[in-house]
């Protein structure tokens, strides 16, 4: 029996499904984006109401990012406004 810990293959990273990050985007070109997050649902709490418009948020500093009513870039993703305030993302 070889106790080599140098043979033993690396552990692949192990993403909790049960936890949620304290930074998420659910945008694919953002640094903050966890595509297996998205594989169940997210809710986020703002300001003890429960928003389903949210692009992104961070518990830690207390913001969300909303879209910005119909308004669009030039490349056509939409134009998102900051909101702080208190913020609690669970899973329904």
């Amino acid at each position: 029996m070889n106790t080599d810990a140098s043979s033993t293959p690396a552990a692949a990273p192990v993403v909790a499904t049960s936890a949620l990050p304290d930074r998420l985007s659910c945008d694919p070109r953002s640094p903050h984006h966890i595509a297996a997050m998205f594989e169940q649902d997210v809710g986020i709490r703002f300001n003890g109401q429960e928003r389903v418009d949210v692009e992104e948020y961070c518990i830690s500093e207390g913001w969300i990012k909303v879209p910005a009513g119909k308004a669009k870039d030039r490349k056509g993703h939409p134009l998102t406004i900051k909101l702080k305030g208190k913020v609690e993302a669970f899973r329904p």
